[in-house]
């Protein structure tokens, strides 16, 4: 069993979200196209809100001449990891949240676990490619409820690339966290790279209804109770 001893035992976990908290049907199923028919409204009658204007002038910044739907759909089209485009996805979310069209449901197997690591003192957070706000979003609305307790802190592209060992390294400043005591558990190799490379211990979720390809560096697990047998971590019950 990893992680068992004293000297080295896991004292904080960093989670991504999709494929890794939520199906990754939920987001390109129900998330992403909520998104892009919002859109249009949203830019229209939402046009003098401040975080809109912020979104549309740095979209004007990154693509100069293009109209700002055109390039939010282009975006959208690729699954870029933009900030403007996360943070009016963000938005659009929010909408559906509020008025309950969007209700998230996580794996049966994750809030049983974060519940029990919370309880056991092991601190929690999120860091995800979806800006900030989305991530409460999601948390605050699950179908069991408002469950953004758990987790101390959420991370989004502000803190850098996921794909980038600074911004482990920024996270775990941010945190006041130890890498070698800190688990970070994601479903995408490249972004696991990055964090061992930052020196914090690495595990895979390989979701089989998620058809994740498994790499062959990294401790590997189905579920986070199997992540939690692997790493010496209180499982859930």
């Amino acid at each position: 069993m990893l992680g068992t001893d004293a000297a080295d035992a896991i004292e904080a976990v960093l989670l991504d979200i999709e494929g890794t908290t939520i199906p990754v049907s939920f987001v390109h199923q129900v998330l992403f196209p909520y998104a892009r028919a919002a859109m249009p409204g949203l830019l229209a009658e939402r046009a003098a809100d401040p975080a809109v204007r912020a979104a549309l002038a740095e979209i004007a910044g990154l693509a100069p001449g293009v109209a700002p739907l055109a390039q939010l759909n282009a975006w959208m089209d690729r699954d870029e990891k933009i900030g403007p485009l996360k943070a009016l996805q963000g938005l659009a979310w929010a909408e559906g949240y509020r008025t309950g069209v969007l209700r998230a449901a996580l794996y049966p197997d994750v809030l049983p676990a974060l519940r029990c690591w919370h309880a056991a003192g092991l601190r929690l957070a999120v860091y995800s490619s979806g800006s900030e706000a989305a991530q409460r979003l999601i948390y605050g609305h699950t179908t069991e409820g408002d469950v953004t307790g758990l987790f101390d802190g959420f991370y989004d592209l502000s803190m850098g690339g996921k794909r980038d060992a600074a911004s482990y390294r920024a996270i775990l400043a941010r945190a006041g966290w130890a890498p070698g005591r800190t688990l970070f558990l994601s479903d995408i190799v490249a972004e696991l790279n990055a964090a061992s490379e930052a020196g914090l211990r690495t595990c895979q979720l390989v979701r089989p209804e998620d058809g994740t390809v498994a790499g062959a560096v990294h401790a590997r697990a189905a579920t986070l109770d199997e992540a939690a047998r692997q790493f010496g971590l209180r499982r859930a019950a």
